[in-house]
């Protein structure tokens, strides 16, 4: 292994990558995708410019510390025993990976702890290419996009045990808004890409989004769990196949900037999720699903919902009168409130 100490004591190392909001996630998971590929798994989703940054400086030699805002304590580990099981197992085991130690990692999101918009794959990617622009920096080659793309999702799918998804960390590394089509069983590649809107359409949409944070953090991997054992059983894989129609509409509405449908499918496929997920939505979120839907807006929860961000689709004129009764709905509920945010068109960088 490396040390680090040196090499950042003299050189600043920083990166960022952007989370993300989605409709058709659940799609990108193996298990899912890979036995309904007729369909043509699709997921679309929207990369947000509230960006996770990470800043590496140097540490203790022998010796690794993570730590992040939002979370009480850090984690400080020697490099012959870092953990890939706690809390900041991921990171670790992406400092394992490279043979780095001496090193300190600062993680820092614009986006709410737990709030399903992909935070620790985002930081995970962002974390990958600041270690790589290291490697880069002592002689090693530089990764491009596609390999800090796959390295990040097998570090995460291989140390959680697997059925993680693709879609989150693809945001992370592209930005901007697409569809993607999930081939794990077909080729090298496991997804097509498909760029929805230039740098202009993306500001006409950034008009038409609203995103708020309900206050309450969730954890997916409890709720994609019970959502793939529906699915592998049969109970619900018809309602699967036909909200992954829906989603494959709503990429077409998205791409000819078609907003009211768009708003249409949206609201279409949460009407179709609450049966076949019903967990994915609670109280507060249900009450501003029914206040988007009143006031004319396709509202919808993002990531595995359960808690986390909620986030509207409309016409501007719509998307002004929502975020009113949004703000007034959750003034009183600690830690949350409306994120101001826009499509981020970069990724990680």
């Amino acid at each position: 292994m490396t040390s680090l100490k040196e090499f950042l004591t003299y050189n600043r190392v920083t990166s960022s990558a952007p989370c993300r909001i989605d409709s058709g996630g659940t799609w990108d998971i193996k298990a899912l995708a890979i036995p309904s590929a007729g369909a043509e798994p699709t997921t679309v989703n929207m990369a947000l410019n509230l960006r996770t940054s990470i800043v590496l400086s140097p540490y203790k030699e022998g010796w690794v510390r993570v730590f992040s805002d939002g979370f009480p304590q850090g984690e400080t580990f020697p490099k012959d025993k870092l953990p890939f099981d706690t809390g900041f197992g991921l990171f670790f085991a992406a400092s394992s990976h490279f043979g780095f130690h001496g090193l300190k990692v600062r993680i820092r999101s614009h986006s709410p702890v737990k709030s399903a918009m992909g935070g620790s794959s985002t930081a995970l990617v962002a974390l990958i290419k600041a270690l790589a622009k290291v490697s880069a920096g002592l002689g090693g080659r530089k990764l491009s996009k596609r390999e800090i793309l796959f390295l990040a999702y097998n570090i995460e799918d291989g140390v959680s045990g697997g059925n993680c998804g693709l879609q989150d960390q693809c945001a992370a590394v592209y930005g901007g808004v697409h569809q993607w089509r999930w081939r794990y069983g077909t080729g090298t590649i496991p997804f097509e890409k498909e760029a929805l809107l230039d740098p202009k359409g993306q500001k006409e949409l950034s008009k038409r989004l609203l995103v708020a944070y309900s206050g309450k953090s969730h954890i997916s991997s409890r709720t994609n769990r019970k959502w793939v054992n529906d699915f592998l059983s049969g109970h619900t894989r018809a309602g699967w196949l036909e909200a992954n129609e829906i989603v494959t509409h709503l990429a077409r509405a998205i791409r000819e900037q078609n907003w009211e449908e768009a708003a249409h499918l949206v609201k279409q496929e949460l009407s179709l999720r609450r049966k076949i997920t019903p967990e994915a939505l609670i109280p507060i979120t249900e009450k501003m699903v029914a206040q988007a839907e009143r006031t004319g807006c396709g509202a919808r929860f993002s990531g595995a919902g359960a808690g986390g961000s909620l986030w509207a689709l409309g016409e501007t004129e719509d998307i002004r009168r929502l975020r009113k009764k949004w703000e007034e709905t959750l003034a009183p509920v600690r830690g949350a409130g409306i994120l101001d945010c826009k499509v981020d068109p970069a990724g990680v960088n």
